[in-house]
C-alpha cells in the first residue's frame, strides 16, 4: 500500500491484460488450431469470471467488481452504449483509410500477421475470432477496468482515461504497425476509456474492441479478407475517396461525442435517482 495507486493501478492492469494476451501467445505458439483455440476459449471463460469478481478469495471480491464495473446496465444505456460502440468501430476504420490516404501505406510493415494468409481459411478465421476476443476481453478489462477505475475514482475521469491512453499507447508502440500512429491509439483509447466513464461498464468497449479488431486481422494485419490498394493524394491528388473518407472520420467521431454526451445526462439522471431513492 506504499505504492502510490497511480502505479499499482498501472502495474495491477498491464498484469491482468498480460496474463490474457500471454496464455493465447504461448497457446497460439505451440498449439495447433483447433486445439489452441478450444483451450483458450475455455481459458478465456476462466479469466473472465474469474477477473469480474465470481469466484473466491472473497476478500478481493468486491475490489474485483469494482475494477470491471459490475453494474446492471438499463436499455436506454444498452441502445445508446452499442451506437458508441458502433461509432468508434466506424471512426478507426476510417482513420486508418485516411491515414493511408495522407501517407504510403506499408504491407511489408503493416502486415505482422500475414503468416494468416498461409492457413486453410478455417483456420485463419478461427485464430482471427479468438486472437481479436482474447485482445477485446483481456485489454479492456486490465487496461479500462484495473487500471482505468481506480485512479477515475481517486482523481476523477480524466485524468484516470489519460492516464490509461497513455499507458494503451505506448504498450503497442513495439508493434510494427504502430510506428508513427501514438496520437492516434491514444485518441483510440481516450474514446473506448470515456465510454466505460459514461456508461460505467466495459462491455460496450469490448465490443467495439473485438469489431475492430477482426477487421485489424483480417484486412490491415494479414491479406485474409484482401489488401488497401489506395494510393495516396501526394499521387493521385484529392479526389472523392478521400473527401468521403475524412467525412466519415469526421461524423463519426461528432457522433460519438454526441453518443457520449446522452450517456452523462443518463448516467446523472440514474445517479440522482438512486440518490432520492436512497
Amino acid at each position: 500500500m506504499k505504492v502510490p495507486l497511480v502505479v499499482r493501478s498501472i502495474l495491477t492492469g498491464f498484469v491482468v491484460t498480460s496474463l490474457g494476451v500471454g496464455i493465447w501467445l504461448l497457446l497460439a505458439t505451440y498449439m495447433p488450431v483447433p486445439w489452441s483455440v478450444l483451450a483458450m476459449g475455455a481459458i478465456l471463460i476462466l479469466y473472465w469470471k474469474y477477473f469480474r469478481g465470481t469466484w473466491n478469495p472473497s476478500n478481493t471480491k468486491a475490489f474485483r467488481r469494482f475494477s470491471t464495473r459490475q453494474t446492471d446496465v438499463e436499455r436506454p444505456v444498452w441502445i445508446w452504449g452499442l451506437m458508441a460502440a458502433f461509432f468508434i468501430f466506424i471512426f478507426l476504420n476510417a482513420g486508418w483509410i485516411l491515414t493511408f490516404r495522407i501517407v504510403q501505406f506499408h504491407p511489408e510493415v503493416f502486415k505482422t500477421a500475414r503468416y494468416l494468409n498461409d492457413y486453410p481459411e478455417w483456420a485463419s478465421w478461427s485464430i482471427i475470432l479468438m486472437a481479436s476476443l482474447v485482445a477485446g476481453i483481456c485489454e479492456e478489462i486490465g487496461y479500462r477496468g484495473y487500471m482505468q477505475a481506480p485512479i477515475e475514482q481517486k482523481y476523477g475521469p480524466v485524468a484516470g482515461i489519460s492516464i490509461t491512453s497513455l499507458v494503451f499507447a505506448a504498450s503497442h508502440l513495439h508493434q510494427a504497425w504502430a510506428s508513427g500512429l501514438f496520437a492516434g491509439i491514444f485518441v483510440l483509447s481516450f474514446m473506448i476509456g470515456y465510454l466505460a466513464y459514461a456508461t460505467n461498464s466495459l462491455l460496450f468497449g469490448i465490443i467495439a474492441h473485438v469489431a475492430f479488431d477482426i477487421v485489424n486481422f483480417c484486412y490491415w494485419w494479414s491479406d485474409v479478407a484482401g489488401s488497401f490498394e489506395r494510393k495516396p493524394i501526394s499521387m493521385t491528388g484529392v479526389d472523392n475517396h478521400f473527401i468521403l473518407t475524412l467525412s466519415v472520420v469526421l461524423l463519426s467521431f461528432l457522433s460519438f461525442v454526441l453518443v457520449i454526451r446522452k450517456l452523462l445526462k443518463l448516467k446523472c439522471r440514474n445517479g440522482l435517482t438512486a440518490q432520492t431513492s436512497l
